[in-house]
């Protein structure tokens, strides 16, 4: 069994690719100071930039969970997210309410992706 850790520290992994499956640490804006669109553009752009990196890539992604500070931002971060998801490639996705682990932050996810 090989378990292959990119980017490790003493907390967490970037990423951990296992079996042909990547799994991405929760990723957040590049700007935490945005409004939701901007947060939700940042947060994809990070997403994609980590699954190129291991020669995947949004098309791959398998299943995506997506944290929400305020769930009253639920209809623009989807309109982001629908223009960057290819078409009929969505993922299996689940979308929640959560508190942030900084007040700033409006929108986090979480991926499993084919490598």
């Amino acid at each position: 069994m090989t378990i292959e850790r990119i980017t490790t520290n003493a907390r967490m992994s970037k990423i951990v690719k296992h079996n042909g499956t990547a799994y991405l640490c929760g990723q957040v804006a590049k700007d935490r100071n945005g409004d939701i669109r901007t947060q939700t553009i940042g947060m994809l752009e990070k997403v994609e930039e980590l699954l190129e990196s291991i020669g995947s890539g949004r098309d791959k992604i398998l299943s995506a969970t997506i944290y929400l500070a305020d769930m009253a931002d639920f209809k623009e971060m989807n309109e982001v997210w629908d223009n960057w998801i290819p078409e009929g490639e969505a993922p299996a996705r689940a979308c929640v309410q959560a508190q942030m682990a900084s007040p700033e932050l409006k929108v986090e996810i979480s991926v499993v992706a084919a490598a």
